[in-house]
């Protein structure tokens, strides 16, 4: 929704009273001659219908375009009049404050993630990105949908379609880090995922799909994963009678658990003592509890429990798995 659209009444309101003030004020001016300052007195004691004494004896020209202003001006000037009343009163001017105050905060985000669509997997991202403190932007085009939201405590949203350009550039796609499009239509996701890895070439662009067919089409198009939500519920479900316990011990590794902890860690952010050293050499268990259970390395190959003798050298990732405090343990490392 553009601003013209959201002060629509109050931009029409202020074009009356001006574009009549003009008329009064010119009207004034040619047929008696008034100086600007007596012309604008005239005019608004006319169009207010208060009644003052007039400046100075009206023509017979006069007295007719007096009548003709108040007859025009009554009604345009009480519409003015009441939308900015009501645009007061009714809280549209606070509800507009606070849109600005958002659109203003959104602009400052950086490496946050972009979410297009509310629904069933909308809402359990944002909820799971909130719980880990990641920043976010939500797209979302119903507005009871949005009101869901704002009831739910989303903050920062914006209402529009997510194919268009233009929310996603009011969304801050080349300052994102992420984009995940959750729309009910495959076809609709396509398009998002099109559209963003054209405007942000380094985006890690994730997407919902409800076909088989659409998975290939979206990686296509520039999506790093895609996800069925329901074949993974259906296997889910499936392995939950194959191998219980082995679900179960993974539900806990994905943070069922709050005192677990599995973090992946880029070659950036790690200690400088654990770059380009082997995993013997750092004795990672003993220091600090917590184990690496597998790397990324630069080329994008995963190493499941890694040998002692693999490095860490630039362009790796580190997995670690641990309670929360031998996490925060090994990235405080000094």
């Amino acid at each position: 929704m553009t601003y013209y659209k959201k002060f629509k009444k109050l931009y029409i309101a202020f074009f009356i009273v001006v574009l009549i003030c003009i008329v009064g004020v010119l009207g004034f001016s040619i047929i008696e001659g008034y100086s600007f300052g007596d012309a604008l007195f005239m005019t608004i004691i006319t169009i207010s219908t208060v009644g003052y004494q007039v400046v100075q004896p009206l023509s017979e020209t006069g007295r007719y375009f007096t009548m003709l202003l108040i007859v025009f001006s009554f009604g345009t000037f009480a519409y003015a009049l009441t939308a900015i009343s009501l645009y007061l009163i009714d809280g549209e001017f606070r509800k507009n404050l606070l849109e600005l105050r958002k659109v203003k905060k959104i602009k400052k985000l950086e490496n946050h993630v972009i979410i297009c669509g509310y629904g069933r997997n909308g809402k359990q991202i944002v909820q799971e990105l909130e719980e880990s403190g990641q920043q976010y932007v939500l797209i979302e085009k119903d507005p009871e949908v949005i009101n869901e939201a704002i009831s739910e405590n989303c903050d920062n949203y914006l209402e529009g379609e997510a194919t268009e350009d233009a929310i996603l550039i009011e969304a801050g796609i080349h300052r994102a880090k992420a984009l995940i499009t959750t729309l009910p239509e495959d076809a609709d996701n396509v398009f998002v995922v099109l559209t963003a890895r054209e405007m942000n070439s380094n985006l890690l662009i994730i997407s919902r799909a409800s076909k088989d067919s659409s998975d290939k089409k979206l990686k296509m198009a520039g999506a790093n994963n895609v996800v069925m939500p329901d074949k993974v519920g259906g296997t889910h479900m499936a392995s939950l009678v194959i191998k219980p316990d082995v679900v179960e011990f993974l539900n806990h590794l994905s943070g069922q658990d709050e005192n677990i902890s599995l973090e992946e860690i880029s070659y950036d952010s790690l200690p400088a003592e654990f770059k380009n050293r082997s995993i013997a050499e750092l004795h990672i268990r003993k220091r600090s509890g917590a184990n690496i259970i597998g790397l990324k390395n630069k080329e994008g190959k995963y190493i499941l429990n890694p040998s002692p003798d693999e490095l860490i050298c630039e362009g790796t990732k580190v997995f670690v798995l641990g309670m929360k405090n031998q996490v925060d343990k090994l990235l405080k490392w000094e």
